[in-house]
């Protein structure tokens, strides 16, 4: 399967920048964290903190969330033929089958795998994982037969452990990898454009006029680079959902999506009009620049990298040219990367093709 053209950002983000402890961890707190302000009406870029966020929003604006709950989705077992392997079990496909990728085990993170050889993984518990063949959207991951887990999440409580990367300074607990909004289980990794809301900055901003509205999609682990498709994930858009966006875009008021993953389910089930349809299933979509957006008029998010089609999306809402500067401007002032990292707000221009 051939992937969508890559973004023509080119940027390198030097190690100092990865944030590699939850800020709570360092003595401050979620809403402590960096956020920068992106108008693709004007053009223009600010610089904030994220507990202020509530002056950029307006009464009347909707706030999108996913709340998906993260699970210990890495789960450590014994390959044949290659001793200790880590498998991030990243979304179930039908019956047994899960996409799983691979990786070297380090004492807190792990290593991409880049020769993996397939076959039968041992996994604690007497569970078993068949690695049949790589997956045609990334060769990272693997089409996986999971035997003997009994149920996933459960087994997953009870062997496995947050995934981690080798950013990561210490092994936080899964609590860490949660945002407030979460309350279904099933994320491999979180929702992190959520991450930075408190219950308290929620409060303030639904006392000032600005609505919530939730979603559901279960994310796939998310290390993809360059030319890499992400998973295909599951989602719910429930129809009171559907039916405030809709209604809140016919009035005037601004739809802005917390987090990549809202994006993507919001913009499955929107029409060629822009009209959002409550429904459920599982999404392939890939959101690039060209296709653009239907549905949302901006974006909360963090900093991805160069190249991964979770940035093509980021550009399809705030386009090519004002992310581009947003992410010069990212490292030149120290912006934090990663999913305890700093945050960009982006407001588009409108919705349709760019």
């Amino acid at each position: 399967m051939i992937g969508p053209a890559p973004s023509d950002l080119s940027l390198e983000v030097p190690d100092r920048l990865s944030a590699g402890a939850p800020p709570e961890r360092e003595g401050r707190r979620r809403d402590g964290v960096r956020l920068m302000i992106a108008d693709s009406a004007s053009g223009t870029v600010e610089h904030s903190v994220f507990s202020r966020i509530g002056e950029v929003l307006r009464p009347g604006d909707l706030l999108v969330v996913n709340t998906s709950a993260s699970v210990p989705a890495s789960v450590d077992g014994i390959g044949a033929g290659v001793g200790r392997v880590r498998l991030h079990l990243s979304s179930p496909i039908a019956g047994d089958l899960w996409t799983v990728e691979p990786r070297h085990p380090r004492l807190v993170g792990s290593d991409r795998w880049e020769d993996f050889p397939g076959g039968e993984v041992a996994l604690p518990g007497g569970a078993v994982a068949l690695l049949l063949a790589p997956d045609a959207r990334s060769p990272r991951l693997w089409i996986t037969q999971l035997g003997g887990a009994g149920d996933p999440v459960a087994y997953m409580n009870h062997y496995g452990q947050p995934v981690r990367y080798n950013h990561n300074g210490s092994a936080w607990p899964l609590s860490d990898y949660q945002t407030v909004f979460a309350t279904e289980p099933g994320s491999a990794e979180m929702p992190s454009g959520g991450r930075p809301f408190t219950h308290e900055l929620v409060t303030s901003l639904v006392a000032s006029g600005v609505g919530i509205a939730p979603l559901v999609l279960h994310c796939g682990v998310a290390s993809f680079e360059a030319g890499e498709l992400p998973d295909v994930e599951r989602f719910r858009v429930p129809e009171p959902t559907a039916g405030l966006v809709n209604h809140v875009r016919s009035a005037g008021g601004r739809v802005v999506a917390v987090g990549t993953s809202t994006v993507r389910a919001l913009e499955t089930m929107s029409d060629s009009s822009g009209l959002v349809h409550p429904g459920s299933g599982v999404t392939d979509l890939i959101i690039t620049p060209r296709r653009g957006v239907r549905s949302v008029d901006g974006l909360v998010t963090g900093w991805h990298e160069a190249g991964a089609s979770h940035l093509d999306l980021v550009e399809a809402v705030a386009g090519s040219a004002l992310v581009a500067k947003c992410y010069s401007e990212a490292v030149e002032t120290g912006y934090l990367w990663h999913e305890f990292g700093d945050s960009l707000f982006a407001l588009g221009e409108g919705v349709g093709p760019r």
